[in-house]
């Protein structure tokens, strides 16, 4: 029997129509929000800042800021023990950052889990990364800085990032062994007596000078490191160490009050306040005298952060290390730091 034509006609219609849509990709939507890997990574969008793990619906721009930060100030205060700070539940030794703490956010959970010495303490800071360097400034840390990937992803001079510190032996802190950065976009200095292996100077040297380049040259992005709590702790000077510890924390507050009163940075500015290391706990080697190893009274550090995308008169117990300072820092500058092994801290986050 003959098919008709039309019925050949539809039957070929219907067998092409069919061949055609199971030729087409068949595509499921792609969720928006990424699984959180642990490495805390940013998505800065034209919105709005999201932390991976969360829906984000816009296309993201890594040229938008996410922060009102426009500059940071990291104030390192080396090596007291966190018992004598946060951990005196008096805060006898650190009445003004006990009044200041109003003011920003607490961490008391934060540690060096790296080498607690100086160089490697102040390296794991600025690099994002924990390395165990020769502490005498005979070596340069191997990744590149804050304040190397700050100028070169803003183009700005080299006095626009400073490290100013009492100890000599952290000019390091100024360069790196990288390639690619070795030599570049070197951030200014000013350590010890007049740079690497001129000998240790007064701290409240440093802070006169940090205090002049801040009104001088109005850098956005500062190291400063006072270096008496360390000095007398290995001394074996008790009540100097204990002075020293005051003296600083008087230090940290007479920048707070230079920051609040220059327009340039008011409001605008975050500060930090840190160590590189801690101290031996009682029954350990010799006690506050020393530092170096995996104990907690030498890992254990404090952490203040004071700006205007943190947090306010909170304490955290929220666990973060010192790498994830370098992370912070740029997200708050709106800056890669592709080496450092840190995250981002975003629970300081408002």
């Amino acid at each position: 029997m003959r098919i008709p034509y039309c019925v050949k006609l539809f039957v070929s219609i219907v067998a092409l129509s069919f061949f055609y849509s199971c030729g087409k990709e068949t595509k499921i939507p792609a969720a928006n929000s990424t699984q959180d890997t642990g490495t805390a990574q940013v998505t800065t969008t034209t919105s709005t800042t999201t932390t991976v793990g969360t829906t984000n619906t816009t296309t993201p721009t890594s040229s938008e800021p996410c922060c009102k930060t426009e500059n940071v100030i990291i104030i390192v205060i080396d090596g007291p023990r966190y018992s004598e700070t946060w951990g005196d539940y008096t805060r006898q030794n650190i009445p003004n950052l006990y009044r200041l703490q109003y003011e920003g956010v607490r961490l008391d959970s934060f540690n060096n889990m790296g080498t607690t010495n100086t160089d490697s303490g102040h390296d794991a800071i600025c690099t994002g990364n924990y390395e165990n360097l020769e502490n005498t400034g005979q070596v340069l840390p191997q990744y590149s800085s804050i304040f190397q990937n700050y100028l070169k992803s803003t183009g700005k001079p080299a006095e626009k990032a400073w490290v100013i510190a009492s100890k000599d032996k952290l000019q390091i802190l100024g360069n790196c062994q990288e390639e690619g950065w070795a030599g570049k976009y070197m951030p200014r200095t000013d350590c010890g007596n007049a740079g690497l292996f001129t000998g240790y100077r007064s701290d409240d040297t440093t802070l006169i000078r940090a205090k002049n380049v801040l009104t001088t040259y109005h850098p956005n992005l500062m190291l400063i490191n006072f270096k008496d709590p360390d000095y007398y702790g290995h001394g074996m000077q008790w009540d100097n160490y204990i002075n020293a510890i005051k003296e600083t924390d008087a230090y940290v507050k007479e920048l707070y009050d230079l920051i609040q009163s220059d327009d340039t940075y008011k409001n605008k500015t975050t500060i930090i306040v840190t160590n590189d290391h801690g101290r031996h706990l009682p029954g350990v080697a010799d006690g506050y005298v020393s530092h170096g190893d995996g104990c907690d009274g030498c890992r254990h550090i404090e952490f203040l952060g004071i700006g205007p995308d943190f947090k306010v008169g909170a304490a955290l117990g929220t666990p973060y290390e010192q790498i994830d300072i370098s992370k912070t820092v740029a997200k708050l500058l709106n800056f890669n730091m592709e080496t450092s092994k840190g995250k981002v801290m975003t629970q300081l986050f408002k």
